[in-house]
């Protein structure tokens, strides 16, 4: 890993994430009545939990907007969850506010066309590896994993481990 991403990363303090197509497959999926249903990686979920110990906030910025969302964002505590948003850098500037940070302490996973403007913006950007071209261009970081398959406990244990704060976090979880 070259020193430019390194002290990109060790300046995080905020993680943001986009839904479908990084903490889901991307798939829209109907049950038989309409409503849709959404299947989230629970590694993912964990790797969520173990940033918050660390001491570090979460966010969730959508351009669509599901009760299934909002039901995991809960359940894993995510700081904050912006659906509807679009263009979603109007939300990001909202967020930058009411966090009190500044873009170089974002990171942001993104995987098509309508992230491109954040991740131009963030400290960090980074694709899922299923991600479109476009998005691939403009990344710092590309994860090995697919979008709702891991990439975002990829993306968390590269910040925390990057850190120094993996084996730490873990330890305190009695985890190793």
């Amino acid at each position: 890993m070259n020193k430019n991403l390194i002290g990109k990363i060790k300046k995080i303090k905020v993680l943001v994430m986009d839904v479908d197509g990084v903490l889901t497959s991307g798939q829209i999926i109907l049950d038989q009545k309409g409503n849709e249903v959404k299947v989230f990686d629970v590694k993912d979920g964990f790797a969520i939990v173990l940033f918050h110990r660390a001491g570090y906030k979460t966010a969730i910025i959508s351009a669509r907007s599901a009760a299934a969302v909002s039901a995991r964002a809960k359940d894993l505590k995510i700081d904050k969850v912006y659906q509807d948003a679009y263009p979603k850098i109007d939300a990001y500037h909202q967020l930058l506010k009411e966090f009190k940070v500044t873009s170089d302490e974002v990171c942001f996973i993104g995987d098509d066309l309508p992230d491109v403007g954040v991740l131009k913006n963030v400290g960090l950007a980074v694709a899922v590896s299923d991600a479109v071209e476009e998005v691939k261009n403009v990344v710092h970081y590309v994860t090995k994993k697919e979008g709702g398959s891991g990439a975002v406990r990829e993306t968390i244990e590269l910040i925390l481990k990057t850190k120094g704060e993996w084996d730490k976090v873990l330890a305190e979880r009695n985890l190793i």
